[in-house]
């Protein structure tokens, strides 16, 4: 006979491993303005979490950051690819910025 434990392991959210990190970039998001820095890194954690069974807080929030600044995800991702294409968003910031998973 199965335990209710059993059944909800099952449901269970990951942690994400950057979720710290991560964490600390979207508060900043949430407080800060929509530069290309900013826009990048709400672009990046998008990707990131998109689908992922987990950081329920994070992927609101980043909804969150996309209404504050009146984007929809469309428009963000436009916006980030020409970002992208003219400028080095995370240069001097170490090559590890670029982290996308």
């Amino acid at each position: 006979m199965a335990s209710s434990d059993d059944s909800n392991s099952t449901h269970k959210d990951q942690q994400h491993p950057l979720y710290r990190s991560d964490r600390d970039i979207v508060n900043s998001l949430l407080a800060g303005e929509p530069n290309d820095y900013n826009l990048a890194e709400l672009a990046r954690l998008r990707i990131r979490y998109r689908g992922f069974p987990g950081a329920r807080d994070i992927q609101a929030d980043l909804e969150k950051v996309l209404e504050q600044w009146q984007l929809s995800e469309t428009a963000l991702y436009e916006k980030t690819r020409q970002i992208h294409q003219t400028a080095k968003v995370y240069k001097g910031r170490g090559s590890q910025r670029e982290d996308w998973s």
